[in-house]
């Protein structure tokens, strides 16, 4: 959504109830987005609107409640196909998030195209979400794991991603956003490397779905996983995009209600798209909610709030260069809203615990990317990542914090 509009944050502040809380005494500064992003009030409306108004299981039913919920679930699922430009609400899976979305895709797609000996790619800044999953099918098949290897400055070495596909490359799993150094990659590249070579491509969008503007039939990628609790919606909710043709040639993940056309006990008959993903009862409040966050998204212009990010991450940058024995790990020419950074002499759960006093939220710890934290040679950072929500105030706030966390290290 294109808006002309300048971007208030102080307006949308006030739509986070979470923001006006205090913390230790003190505002809540909440710079933990890339681990969960806090809730707009329309979203929670939504939520209590569904229990406490139209509470009842999707589809097949026929009294007035089944089909307000169908068509409230239905309609979240046309409003994410809308917000990613994928071609039909068919192609849009719920999962549970991003990490049921990749096991999906590894447990179908995988076992059928992956053979022993044959090799699957991902990169040295994938989420253990983006690793473990790969891990466990290689070991299954007999296949081997490849690691695109990336620089000191946390980007890609695309020389070296070319050089390593080959004809026995079945796979290709890529981060859009990094989780702990903000990196940003070249996907649409990635994908169409893979493609000359036959190679199917899933892409990791956990960060890149609720700070960037996503339209699948551009990146052409065959896969594109997000979770609804990053992108303003409800925990346990998530999206799973995949091209109608590959769905269609893929078996089934999970079994059971919903996802059947008809069962005997001779033979099951799967249901069409998106169904045939979809067993069992699923996360209705949690759908709908996501249809009210993309709602939210495109009220607000997710381009607006993509620039504004950019201004922000900008300032934050600049702001903690200025910090004598600090170091910021990952510093991408293109980048999104993550500041990971160490302090000398200083263990980053140590700075995010003198950081949680003056009401400062943040993340430390390996950031579920072990490999990662290996390649930079070491244990973890402290991780400060933006919303459009944040403001400068919030990282002068964050740098006083870290001065202060100085002074509590030198007593």
């Amino acid at each position: 959504m294109t808006s002309n509009k300048p971007f208030d944050v102080e307006a949308v502040r006030k739509d986070f109830p979470i923001l006006s809380r205090e913390v230790q005494g003190k505002p809540l500064v909440y710079l933990d987005n890339a681990a969960t992003s806090q809730k707009p009030q329309s979203v929670i409306d939504k939520l209590v609107s569904y229990y406490s108004e139209i509470n009842a299981n999707v589809h097949r039913g026929v009294h007035t409640l089944s089909q307000e919920a169908t068509d409230e679930y239905e309609g979240a699922r046309s409003k994410v196909r809308k917000l990613i430009n994928a071609k039909e609400d068919a192609e849009i899976i719920f999962t549970r998030g991003t990490t049921e979305g990749i096991n999906l895709v590894a447990q179908t797609l995988g076992v059928q195209r992956v053979g022993e000996g044959d090799e699957v790619i991902i990169s040295n800044m994938e989420h253990h979400s983006n690793v473990v999953p790969w891990q466990v099918l290689c070991d299954q098949i007999g296949a081997h794991l490849r690691v695109v290897p990336i620089n000191d400055d946390g980007e890609l070495l695309m020389d070296e991603y070319e050089k390593m596909i080959t004809p026995r490359t079945k796979l290709v799993s890529i981060v859009h956003l990094s989780n702990a150094l903000g990196t940003i990659n070249p996907v649409k590249d990635i994908v169409a490397i893979a493609h000359q070579h036959g190679v199917p491509v899933l892409l990791d969008g956990a960060q890149s779905a609720p700070h960037l503007t996503v339209d699948v039939q551009d990146l052409d990628c065959d896969f594109y996983a997000f979770s609804g609790h990053k992108l303003y919606g409800p925990t346990g909710i998530g999206i799973l995009y995949g091209k109608r043709e590959v769905l269609e040639s893929m078996s089934v993940y999970q079994t059971g209600g919903e996802q059947i056309k008809s069962v005997t006990f001779e033979k099951t008959i799967y249901n069409d798209l998106p169904y045939k993903f979809e067993a069992g009862t699923p996360n209705i409040a949690g759908a709908i909610g996501l249809g009210a966050a993309v709602d939210y998204i495109n009220a607000i212009g997710l381009d607006r709030a993509e620039a504004y990010e950019s201004e922000l991450l900008q300032y934050g940058t600049e702001q903690l260069q200025t910090i004598e024995g600090l170091k910021l790990i990952g510093t991408a020419q293109h980048k999104s809203g993550v500041l990971s950074f160490l302090l000398e002499g200083i263990h980053p759960h140590d700075i995010g615990t003198v950081l949680d006093t003056q009401g400062i939220a943040i993340r430390t710890g390996h950031h579920c990317t072990q490999p990662l934290m290996q390649r930079f040679q070491i244990p973890a950072t402290a991780r400060a990542s933006l919303a459009f929500y944040n403001t400068k105030a919030e990282i002068d706030a964050l740098v006083e914090g870290i001065h202060k966390t100085f002074e509590v290290f030198s007593l």
